[in-house]
């Protein structure tokens, strides 16, 4: 067998069409027998004469001591990105989409958001359209998410419903392409191609620049899958294809991975380490946004707070950035770079009427001096999203998060104090190794004592390859997680009722998203705090236009005075529209 048709792995080679290091290049035995049938490729030929010649040019193709000679001798890479060769077993024909209809699932985080318009903006290009309908597609990616079992789960549940629509796909139309991409892909590996083989194509949160070469080889009859962690990929030159042409807001990817290395988390397994996107390349797409006239940006990160470009050398030499009181990290402090305060500056400048958010950042990485850039910056949303995981001092040391319960209140106390009336959201796991019952109950009161205003709470699930998988044990019955959940939602949305009704009474500016799903006489936004804001559609008076009058659209900001509120949503009604710069000066209570 050529070594291209087993699985290989080398470090990142200087030809362009190396860029993709480790490949699973398998003959899908099922596939190969159903493709010897009568169905036609889009060129007139027969799938197993297709087949055949891709074949007889893989046996031409380089040899795994080709891979080994190119990799030592490091070249630097191109300043800008160049059209790339196609790899001399495909020809550039090959690669492209020829109008096939790709039909994209997004399950999981913002980052996967994303990682779906990353992956659609690459194919976009290679020729391949998109498609809303699941019956007319002839690829369907899943683009997956493995932090708790029960995300996994859905996707293999997911997949036996694909099989029944490719099982009984008509002869007389292209076989279907099932694709797995991010960080299940990453996480099992050739297990998804072993257990499900209906799946074709496997892609890893870096390898999204390989799917035109992986659908092309998945074309012949093979299985294949690109799954290496990169040390420098962020996609930083790939526009993201906004999904939804009436969105009024989008999510701008900062930076990937991470370093933090907590002991119940697969993100560091699954996503790499952690890695900074220029910040020019940031401004430059954050610009374009703007210019589309979108009205809100959050900027995503595993751990965003954590952001440090290095690309420009004059930075450098700078010192360490400075953690917050009371806390450590896991890994070594890094050098140099510009860092978040000054990329949340730079973003904040670029258009005073675009909204700023950012998520989700680590309690360690909040200095002063991005505290006082949120409270300065009337478009920078007074939010925080602060993850505890635990009220435990004992059970944060075991997650290895680098702080314990008094450095934690203190620093909800520091951020209270320094950006009056800010809103503060968290993430909690519960039924961790070892936690006990008076370990909970220390959780219950840091809900209660904190009140946040929105919550995203979990029972925990043990992952492959973390620290607790190694060196802990899943000692918590499944019906004890369960129970304990239950109490921490009720106990949260008890809290987080009492801190919303502080806002009856009060007039808020919201952005406009579009019609309530529950009325189409009443429209729906988000605040400040990121709360949804329910209001009825009326004509009201436009602020900068006086004595004209209106009806909000999306993309409109409006100042709504609250009428009500529960732990999720709020009410009331519209008094007029505005922009950011007049209601930065409106009296709001």
């Amino acid at each position: 067998m050529h070594p291209l048709q087993c699985v290989f792995q080398a470090q990142r080679l200087s030809a362009p069409w190396t860029s993709m290091c480790w490949v699973l290049l398998r003959t899908c035995r099922a596939h190969s027998s159903a493709s010897s049938t009568s169905c036609a490729s889009p060129e007139g030929k027969s799938s197993a004469g297709v087949q055949k010649d891709f074949s007889s040019r893989l046996a031409t193709g380089p040899t795994f001591q080709h891979f080994l000679r190119s990799a030592s001798v490091p070249q630097e890479k191109p300043s800008s990105p160049e059209v790339e060769d196609p790899p001399p077993y495909l020809s550039g024909d090959e690669l492209l989409g020829r109008q096939r209809k790709v039909y994209l699932e997004t399950y999981g985080c913002q980052m996967n958001v994303n990682d779906t318009e990353i992956a659609w903006s690459i194919l976009q290009k290679s020729g391949y359209l998109r498609t809303s309908n699941l019956q007319e597609a002839d690829v369907i990616l899943l683009v997956t998410c493995s932090i708790r079992e029960k995300a996994e789960q859905t996707i293999w549940n997911r997949l036996h419903q694909l099989k029944v629509l490719k099982t009984k796909r008509p002869r007389s139309r292209v076989p279907l392409r099932i694709g797995i991409l991010g960080c299940m892909a990453e996480r099992l590996k050739g297990e998804l191609l072993n257990r499900e083989k209906m799946v074709d194509l496997l892609a890893g949160p870096d390898a999204y620049r390989d799917l035109p070469r992986l659908l092309a080889v998945v074309e012949s009859g093979q299985q294949a899958a690109n799954v290496l962690l990169s040390l420098d990929e962020t996609y930083a030159d790939i526009m993201p294809v906004q999904t939804s042409p009436s969105a009024t807001s989008a999510f701008v990817s900062i930076m990937r991975g991470c370093d933090n290395m907590c002991s119940y988390c697969i993100v560091p397994f699954t996503r790499g380490r952690e890695r900074s996107r220029p910040v020019a390349s940031i401004l430059e797409e954050v610009r374009k946004l703007s210019e589309q006239g979108l009205k809100e940006v959050t900027l995503l990160g595993q751990n965003v707070n954590s952001f440090r470009d290095n690309s420009e050398v004059q930075f450098n030499s700078a010192g360490p950035a400075n953690l917050s009181r009371g806390f450590t990290a896991n890994c070594k402090p890094k050098q140099g770079g510009l860092r978040f305060s000054h990329l949340l500056d730079q973003v904040s400048r670029i258009d005073p009427e675009m909204r700023i958010r950012f998520t989700s950042p680590h309690p360690k990485d909040f200095p002063d001096e991005v505290l006082q850039l949120i409270r300065e910056r009337h478009n920078i949303c007074k939010q925080i999203h602060l993850p505890a995981q635990s009220g435990s001092s004992r059970v944060l040391d075991a997650m290895r998060r680098g702080y314990s319960r008094e450095a934690y209140v203190a620093l909800v106390h520091h951020i209270r104090e320094s950006i009056p009336g800010v809103s503060l959201s968290s993430d909690f796991i519960t039924g961790f190794c070892g936690e006990t019952e008076d370990d909970h109950q220390q959780t219950v009161s840091l809900l209660r004592e904190v009140q946040y205003n929105t919550g995203f709470l979990f029972a925990y699930s043990m992952r492959q390859k973390t620290r607790a998988y190694h060196r802990l044990k899943d000692d918590v019955p499944e019906e004890v997680k369960l129970r304990r959940l239950e109490e921490l939602i009720t106990v949260f949305r008890e809290e987080a009722s009492k801190a919303n009704k502080a806002s009856v009474g009060c007039t808020q500016v919201v952005l406009v998203e579009g019609f309530s799903k529950r009325s189409t006489t009443d429209l729906c936004g988000r605040n400040d705090a990121n709360l949804k804001v329910i209001f009825p559609d009326a004509e009201v008076e436009d602020l900068t236009n006086p004595g004209l009058k209106v009806r909000a659209q999306p993309g409109d900001y409006v100042l709504v005075k609250i009428t009500s509120a529960s732990s999720q949503t709020l009410k009331g009604h519209i008094l007029c529209r505005t922009t950011m710069k007049d209601s930065s000066a409106y009296c709001m209570t």
